[in-house]
């Protein structure tokens, strides 16, 4: 069946920020393609969920190369959806991958070599059926290759045509400062930095990163702003049979302490006195810290983001954390 986007997309409540001192306006809720969009995942499910997303204003779709599993499948499904669905509303939409971690064997399928970008923004354009990608990241930091070839690639993929905008993830403080500075004086300046920041996690504050970001004119996007799950009603009462933590892989039982039981607890009381889900007042927390320019949620379902985007209107509140 043909999909056309809905009329009234922009008209609906969600918002836009504008990405540190660029021209760019993304919203403040984005959708993450990490989970429930690989080959093992429906396709019909991932249609239904990214239909849903841009009928509501969400234009910034976030992949990366490694992403599935398989790797790569998310972004083969982005191809397809691009083929079925999204073609026509290609210039409406800001989308996003990485390269950093692994992807294929050998010494080049992996850190941030300049081959290795390079290679992977390759094989990621032709995985979405793109000319170009809005935003190509350094998916992590690499202790060992010179910070100058990896942004250097970066500033070319810029210069080639492949990718409008660049940004970094999960660097230190001090590799990220460097980085600001190169990409500025090669006039490819960094557009965004993708951090962990959750009620649970709050290095990018506790480290600088987020006061650089805000005082470099860089925007911020954060991950994981659920903590995998352990900011939802989830694990309240222990851990099911079913949920993401048994299973072990990224979500582990030892991260469910009795501490972060507690604090889990005393938040859910909280938000249930704002009248919201603690999922939604977690991804609510995240947009009202200063320098903050979206939050990318993942989504199994269109009932699940439907709910998420209720954080975008949500009030400010201030919490003991």
């Amino acid at each position: 069946m043909d999909y056309f986007a809905d009329s009234l997309r922009y008209d609906g409540g969600m918002q836009y920020e504008r990405c540190g001192r660029s021209g760019v306006l993304l919203p403040k809720v984005s959708l993450g393609f990490w989970h429930n969009f690989g080959g093992v995942d429906p396709y019909e499910r991932s249609r239904e969920i990214t239909h849903y997303a841009f009928d509501h204003g969400i234009t910034h779709f976030d992949l990366a190369n490694n992403y599935g599993p398989p790797y790569g499948s998310a972004e083969e499904t982005m191809g397809r959806l691009m083929d079925d669905d999204f073609k026509p509303y290609r210039d409406e939409l800001f989308i996003s991958t990485k390269a950093g971690y692994d992807m294929w064997p050998g010494p080049y399928g992996n850190w941030g070599s300049r081959k290795y970008l390079m290679a992977s923004l390759d094989q990621s354009l032709r995985r979405m059926h793109l000319d170009y990608v809005d935003l190509f990241y350094s998916h992590r930091y690499d202790p060992e290759t010179p910070l100058e070839e990896t942004l250097q690639a970066l500033v070319d993929v810029v210069r080639a045509g492949k990718a409008l905008y660049v940004g970094i993830s999960r660097w230190p403080l001090e590799a990220t400062r460097f980085a600001f500075n190169y990409l500025k004086a090669h006039d490819v300046p960094c557009l965004i930095y993708q951090g962990r920041l959750n009620m649970l996690d709050r290095e990018p504050q506790e480290s600088g990163i987020l006061d650089l970001c805000r005082e470099s004119g860089v925007g911020f996007i954060s991950f994981s702003p659920l903590a995998q799950g352990l900011l939802t009603d989830r694990y309240l009462n222990g851990i099911p049979e079913d949920s993401r933590m048994s299973k072990g892989k990224f979500l582990r039982p030892d991260m469910l302490t009795d501490e972060v039981l507690e604090k889990i607890r005393r938040w859910n009381t909280v938000a249930q006195e704002r009248g919201e889900t603690l999922a939604e007042m977690a991804l609510a927390w995240i947009l009202h810290q200063q320098g903050v320019t979206s939050v990318l949620v993942g989504a199994s379902s269109t009932l699940q983001l439907q709910k998420n985007l209720k954080c975008v209107s949500a009030e400010a509140f201030s919490i003991d954390l």
